[in-house]
């Protein structure tokens, strides 16, 4: 089999990379709980591997897009309304 051939369709394609990049992104998060306690204690290695995994979310987002199952403005539209609720749940946002 060539490496772009694949048994599964490409919605099975899309729903598992993004599932597999959000636990990737999840793992890294996991790791700076264990290894830091504040911002500013953040070095370059962890820095980038966090980059790294939110770069490949957002990757798997736009595809999402680009495949019209969802659009901007409605992640947008949702973003607000997650905001909303931080800004009662958490201290992230000062507004």
């Amino acid at each position: 089999m060539k490496q772009t051939e694949t048994p599964i369709n490409n919605l099975q394609q899309l729903m598992a990379i993004t599932a597999e990049e959000c636990g990737e992104l999840t793992q890294v998060c996991m790791k700076y709980l264990r290894r830091y306690e504040n911002f500013d204690q953040i070095d370059d290695k962890y820095r980038q591997k966090l980059l790294e995994e939110v770069g490949d979310v957002y990757c798997m987002i736009d595809l999402l897009i680009d495949h019209k199952l969802v659009t901007e403005e409605e992640i947008y539209q949702r973003s607000q309304v997650k905001r909303e609720k931080l800004k009662t749940w958490s201290t992230l946002i000062n507004e």
